[in-house]
């Protein structure tokens, strides 16, 4: 499937023909798996996003088009094809995508994250004043543990189904490097999934720390090519801060620990990306913010979420639901997305990474979540 021109081309630079035009029309046999792919979510009843916006208008003017990496409209909506129960359906096969097959991205971000439009523009990267947040939960009743996360892109690289071999590889060597320097609570140890021993592994999965090879929606979006190659893990020391390299996105950088001390949490987390920015140079654009694999994920491409119970509130799952909503927040199932609440325990975390500051993004979950709580108290 797809039609990365990393395939063919290993050096990954542009298709250019002799005029220095973007090379070459798609060819036929991508058009036809294009259109056979159109049919069959037009006669599903699919309730994706891309089923919603990919119209007969959109699929034409964007079918013949490709990236200066070889991407076409194929690479974005293969996942959702293949997969028609997915909610969005969409992943943008290189940062390029974005721009060239706007047609089709735009509505889906604009419809995903709160009516941020084609004309919005995303703030620029404000981490904010990190004192100002607390502890949600000081008595220890409700919060299990407390997590956030950003997705961030190596600069001059494509996105998963256009990395090469090598390239997959460089990108390991480049981060773990760089890794390598910090200091302090973060200092700690690169794991390299290829040849990772038993134990390692073993240990690994007991912290909930080991990314599997993805999942149906990833394998169709051919995220998981040369597996395991160039994927690794870091951790510092504590277990509290987790890097996840080549997994979904180029880089994860995660912290995270027991408890509901969100403020530091995010302090670490925020230390950490300043730290790392340094010296690797991450996708950005001027309207879309930080760019990552999926369109959920962009612009702060940060997501608080805290592992909580509560009990009385999941008896009314309605309830908790609207009151989430209110807060823009998001109620998954205790392993993440496409899971069951275990033992009642909920993953909530921000709906909203868009159109607003990452300092924002933190603040509404904090603001709903305290609201939950105290919610969750008075029944």
């Amino acid at each position: 499937m797809g039609g990365c021109a990393t395939k063919e081309n290993k050096e990954n630079k542009p298709a250019d023909d002799a005029d220095g035009k973007a090379a070459a029309m798609v060819d036929a046999a991508t058009i036809e798996k294009l259109e056979a792919g159109f049919s069959k979510l037009q006669a599903s009843d699919s309730k994706s996003l891309l089923k919603k916006y990919l119209t007969k208008e959109v699929f034409d003017a964007l079918k013949n088009k490709k990236t200066s990496f070889g991407s076409t409209l194929l690479d974005c909506i293969q996942s959702g094809v293949e997969n028609l129960d997915s909610g969005v359906g969409i992943y943008a096969p290189d940062a390029e995508a974005y721009t060239v097959f706007a047609d089709l991205f735009d509505p889906i971000i604009e419809d995903y994250h709160n009516g941020f439009k084609k004309t919005d523009k995303h703030p620029a990267k404000n981490w904010g004043d990190v004192e100002t947040l607390g502890n949600l939960d000081p008595a220890g009743e409700f919060v299990v543990s407390t997590r956030v996360r950003c997705g961030r892109s190596m600069e001059g690289y494509p996105f998963n189904p256009c990395l090469t071999e090598a390239q997959y590889k460089e990108m390991e060597e480049k981060v773990s490097s760089t890794l390598s320097g910090l200091e302090g609570e973060l200092k700690g140890t690169f794991y390299p999934l290829t040849g990772m021993s038993k134990e390692t592994q073993q240990q690994l999965i007991d912290d909930h720390f080991l990314f599997k090879e993805g999942d149906r929606f990833l394998q169709a979006a051919n995220a998981c090519r040369f597996w395991p190659s160039g994927r690794g893990i870091y951790h510092n020391e504590n277990k509290t801060f987790l890097v996840w390299c080549n997994e979904e996105d180029h880089l994860r950088l995660i912290s995270m620990q027991m408890g509901g001390d969100l403020k530091q949490v995010y302090k670490r987390l925020v230390t950490a990306v300043n730290d790392i920015e340094k010296r690797v140079p991450f996708s950005h654009d001027d309207r879309l913010g930080f760019l990552t694999f999926c369109p959920t994920n962009l612009g702060t491409t940060v997501r608080a979420s805290v592992h909580i119970k509560l009990p009385k509130l999941a008896a009314d799952k309605a309830k908790l639901e609207e009151i989430a909503s209110k807060y823009h927040l998001q109620v998954r199932g205790t392993r993440g997305e496409h899971t069951e609440a275990e033992g009642g325990v909920y993953d909530i975390s921000n709906k909203r990474r868009m159109g607003l500051t990452e300092y924002d993004a933190v603040k509404e979950m904090y603001d709903g979540i305290a609201e939950l709580i105290k919610i969750e108290k008075s029944l």
